[in-house]
């Protein structure tokens, strides 16, 4: 593979115009193919082999013409001091918005009078609206929902509070500033790292095409594929991640070679075939733990996996043709004066030792003391993860300064909290002999259910086969008690089936919600170990070695539990929530603990990869195992740091976002790369090695000879070369800044 990358890196450095051509005709193409496209007709969500979801699907059925996926909305109104919403004044303003409603959009399927449907609180204070619609609310148009939102401007002109609740309402999430600002941290970093403009600049520009090109795509096809409303901001944060690192480790390498005095073709070549290699693995990694997120079965969370890893397989194009092309542009510019001041200080044999190697030497005279501090500490943060409550958020947990928060909040106050997450229980009759029977005696079973607060009256389809109830709990839709109920009605199921021949089926939001959370729950475990698994077999077939894969491994559960007890710390229990912009606390989104184990799966591979492979290549060529780990750590050190400082700012940029999804896995990356790449790799990775001595390369004889060489390290290459070791008995540096 070596051989194969460095023909490609002369290639693409020899033909950097084409090249570039290319590249560019590529995003122009992918701009204009976003540009053109219609906007996404929906943004569907379903949950295959749940309850919830057979319910959803039998209501299409047995109701047509019911828009079971249509937006829907709450207008509530609230009387101001003592007032009646039912007094004179105030239900004709009510009344006029009803109206006004009914005649602003031919999207709309029904508007409830609040009076006629006695959708009127007990003590009078509050009355809502119903609004449904025949569409979903990706496909609402803006004219549809400025009349929802003009809607009660009349009514809080005389005194009454308007707020509107539901998803008819929900709109593309922002990233906010912060986004921009985590970019400009890259750029700076890179400036640092590189001392040169025109080396910093190059990762920037490369990863950004990269980006461009990848999310321009899927915003192309989002309306052909159904991509949801998160998916291209989350390939645009992984790709400019990832995007980053991988030019940042070929630039590095390229700069690496002409400091030893190579041609700028030559070097291009040596860079792409060795760093370029790594690229590739670490890609690889990345791709195929988020491609794996379909074993989940959940379509939406499979599309994201499958759109990132998309992104994440460009990036790695680019950093294999278009950074080694660029490199062809930039010259000699691409060290600066410092650069080469520093290269040549670096190579002389009075040199003081750089940071990366200091700290190498630190861990390998106390060990003992490194690795129980990394592992003690991991432990402490990982404490909160046992806590860890699963959900998907409602209105409940948007900011209180938004409309969709105070109206759940008068909700609530007026008509208690479960109201806002009615279920809504589906009886087939179909097999039953009396179906009216039959659903009198659900809905008996439901009224003696605890925490129940309501049971509507059953509304049949028109052929009689099917009927609706509305059941509104006592509690929060995201509470433990709601659940119960809906394992009770569940569990009460099979009996009413056996005696009346009638089937139970429950549905809704809040159903639906808890149905994705055990269901999220039910593939963590077998995820995170297909993961681990496959972790494990790859790094062994790197690194040669059993017990180097398996510290891998282990490293990198412990990094994934500590950043899931920090998430549990500030969005669950709102340790230093402000500080992040969490304003309201509550269940860990469903998708973000197994998400956050596919991506950082792949990174934590990374900078194994970058940071082991020369400690190996330094250990196979005559080292002892404590200086095969002072060299790793002499060259790859500052690599890695710098790319993990990237990571760390890119995504923690996406933290000022307003969705709360895209918020938490923008921190929860943020936090496990630095656990990741700070404590597991630099301290726990060099004191686990310089513990196992020489025992940490063992591989046995029959599986050495089973394992394909991949030669991730070149030594193919420098064969085919005629390379022998350079000066001082080591090979040249794999990754060196």
């Amino acid at each position: 593979m070596a051989t194969f990358l460095y023909k490609l890196g002369r290639l693409a450095f020899r033909r950097r115009r084409y090249v570039a051509l290319i590249w560019v005709a590529l995003l122009a193409l992918a701009g204009f193919g976003a540009a053109s496209a219609s906007t996404a007709t929906s943004s569907s969500f379903s949950i295959p082999g749940t309850e919830a979801q057979r319910a959803f699907d039998l209501l299409d059925e047995r109701f047509p013409g019911g828009s079971a996926d249509g937006a829907t909305a709450r207008v509530v109104f609230k009387a101001p001091g003592d007032e009646k919403v039912t007094s004179t004044a105030n239900k004709a303003e009510i009344k006029g918005i009803v109206g006004d409603l009914k005649s602003g959009s031919d999207q709309i399927a029904s508007v409830a009078d609040p009076f006629a449907a006695e959708a009127v609180s007990e003590d009078g204070s509050t009355a809502y609206i119903s609004v449904s619609y025949k569409v979903s609310s990706m496909e609402l148009t803006d004219g549809t929902r400025e009349a929802l939102e003009d809607a009660g401007h009349d009514a809080q002109s005389s005194g009454m509070q308007v707020e509107i609740g539901g998803d008819a309402l929900q709109v593309m999430p922002e990233t906010g500033a912060t986004e921009i600002i985590g970019v400009a941290i890259a750029a700076v970093v890179l400036v640092i790292t590189f001392g040169s403009l025109i080396a910093a600049g190059l990762p920037l520009l490369t990863a950004l095409i990269g980006v461009g090109i990848g999310v321009s795509t899927i915003t192309a096809l989002a309306n052909v594929l159904d991509l949801g409303s998160t998916t291209s901001t989350l390939a645009m944060m992984i790709g400019l991640a990832v995007g980053i690192d991988y030019a940042l480790f070929i630039v590095s390498r390229y700069r690496a070679e002409l400091a030893e005095g190579r041609e700028r073709e030559e070097a291009a070549g040596r860079a792409v075939g060795t760093a370029g290699s790594a690229v590739v693995f670490a890609g690889l990694t990345v791709v195929i733990a988020l491609v794996g997120l379909a074993v989940v079965n959940i379509p939406m969370l499979s599309k994201m996996g499958f759109a990132a890893a998309g992104t994440v397989a460009i990036a790695v194009l680019i950093a294999l043709t278009l950074v080694p092309a660029m490199l062809g542009f930039a010259g000699k510019r691409i060290m600066g004066r410092r650069a080469r001041k520093a290269a040549e200080a670096e190579n002389r044999p009075e040199a003081k030792p750089n940071m990366g190697t200091r700290w190498a030497r630190f861990v390998l005279r106390r060990p003992v003391w490194v690795l129980l501090v990394g592992v003690l500490g991991l432990g402490a943060i990982a404490v909160p993860a046992a806590s860890l409550e699963m959900g998907l958020p409602d209105d409940g947990a948007q900011p209180k300064s938004t409309t969709q928060r105070q109206a759940y909040d008068m909700l609530s106050d007026g008509f208690g909290p479960g109201f806002n997450g009615p279920l809504l229980v589906v009886v087939d009759t179909k097999g039953a002999s009396d179906g009216k029977s039959a659903v009198d005696r659900v809905s008996q079973e439901i009224e003696g259910i605890g925490h129940v607060a309501a049971v509507t009256p059953a509304a049949f389809n028109k052929a009689g086969d099917a009927a609706t109830i509305t059941v509104v709990p006592q509690d929060r839709p995201s509470s433990t008690e709601t659940e119960d109920v809906v394992h009770a009605i569940r569990d009460a199921g099979p009996q009413i089936k056996d005696d009346t021949g009638a089937e139970v089926l429950v549905t809704g939001a809040t159903a639906m919600n808890i149905d994705f959370s055990e269901k999220m729950n039910n593939a963590l475990l077998p995820y995170l170990a297909l993961v681990v698994g496959l972790a494990f077999l790859l790094l062994m077939v790197v690194f040669r070695s059993v017990l180097v894969p398996l510290k891998a491994a282990l490293g990198f559960l412990l990094s994934v539990v500590a950043a899931l007890g920090a998430v549990v710390a500030v969005f669950q229990w709102g340790w230093l929530g402000s500080l992040f912009g969490v304003e309201q606390t509550g269940p860990i989104m469903s998708m973000m603990p197994i998400f956050m184990v596919g991506v950082v799966f792949g990174l934590a591979m990374d900078y194994e990869v970058f940071l082991v492979t020369r400690m190996r290549e330094a250990y196979v060529h005559g080292e002892t195992p404590g200086q095969a780990i002072v060299t790793g750590f002499k060259h790859g050190a500052r690599v890695v740091t710098a790319a993990a400082v990237i990571m760390m700012a890119v995504f923690a940029g996406f933290i000022g976002s307003s969705e709360q999804m895209i918020k938490m896995i923008g921190f929860s990356l943020a936090i496990a790369v630095f656990f990741d790449a700070f404590v597991v790799r630099m301290a726990v990775v060099p004191a686990v090695l310089a513990l196992l001595g020489r025992r940490a390369w063992w591989l046995p004889r029959w599986l050495d000879r089973v394992l394909p060489n991949v030669d991730v390290e070149g030594e193919g290459l420098r064969e085919d070369l005629s390379d022998g070791p350079a000066e001082g008995g080591g090979e040249r540096e794999l990754v060196r800044a």
